[in-house]
């Protein structure tokens, strides 16, 4: 601050700097000034720099009069002390530090904190809605992008009408019942109904603009429990027509062993030694025993 000590032939002075905002905004690829102001020093050559400061970490933007990193292509001092910082950046969101130097003044430094907001645009949502869903379930939409700064909210909207967050507060959501939460963006119907059907879209809202998904039709449809057990009678009634056909395959001899088969019978081999005659009389066999000497 400006300093005035009056003693008797003596007059003491100190540098003093000021700003016509310490916390501007801008979007995102724009410039912006941040403005630093030497109200009043006795030294004719002060000593100017300007520091980053970020996630507790110090840097250097101005030092030994140039730009230093990769500000000395998108930055420049102007009138001396303020900085200009052309095409920002969200990583340009931090505390800078202007620090002046007056080595003939009695207080020979002074410095001013600059807060800078880079404000960015949200990007296209990721929305997702299920296909379809029965009378009476539970059905979860969900909304988010994590591109934009400060943080986006959403708004979900069905048939382009927007859903209000508060179905008590409008007539037309009466019958629904749903919860939204426009900070996560995630949309639930605790037990959808047929006027739930619909073409729904989400929006992402920050200070520096909105984006809208694309938009994805969710059917409500009635749960047919009388074709449900219809068609499980009818799986029942294939199974068991299925199962007596391999029954009565079984019992007709379909699947029995081929070597069991009167086909594929053969007549032992006779002994050595023994000869079989059948007379015309007897109808049968007897054999006759013969030996070598």
């Amino acid at each position: 601050y400006y300093l005035l000590f009056v003693f008797p032939g003596c007059r003491l002075l100190a540098v003093e700097l000021t700003s016509s905002n310490t916390k501007p905004v801008v979007q995102e690829f724009q410039s912006v000034e941040l403005s630093c102001i030497i109200k009043s020093t006795v030294t004719p050559d002060p000593r100017i720099e300007w520091k980053k400061i970020q996630n507790g970490e110090t840097s250097y933007v101005f030092f030994d009069n140039k730009m230093q990193g990769d500000f000395a292509t998108r930055a420049e001092i102007l009138s001396r002390t303020s900085l200009v910082i052309k095409n920002t950046t969200r990583m340009d969101t931090a505390t800078y530090r202007c620090e002046v130097a007056a080595p003939s003044d009695t207080k020979t430094i002074d410095e001013i904190n600059i807060q800078l907001t880079v404000q960015v645009k949200p990007m296209t949502p990721r929305c997702t809605v299920p296909k379809a869903v029965p009378v009476g379930k539970t059905a979860s939409l969900h909304c988010h992008e994590n591109e934009g700064y400060p943080k986006s909210t959403y708004s979900w909207y069905r048939n382009s009408e927007p859903l209000s967050p508060d179905t008590k507060s409008n007539a037309k959501f009466h019958n629904s019942s749903y919860t939204l939460n426009p900070a996560t963006g995630t949309l639930v119907f605790h037990a959808v109904h047929k006027g739930d059907t619909g073409r729904y879209s989400c929006i992402a809202t920050n200070d520096a603009g909105f984006a809208k998904c694309e938009e994805q039709e969710m059917e409500v449809y009635d749960l047919n429990i009388g074709g449900i057990i219809g068609g499980v009678l009818v799986v029942l009634a294939v199974l068991v027509l299925i199962t007596l056909g391999i029954c009565c395959a079984y019992r007709r001899g379909y699947f029995a062993n081929s070597k069991e088969s009167g086909e594929s019978y053969k007549t032992p081999a006779k002994p050595d030694g023994v000869n079989y005659i059948r007379t015309d009389d007897e109808g049968d066999f007897r054999h006759k025993s013969s030996f070598v000497i």
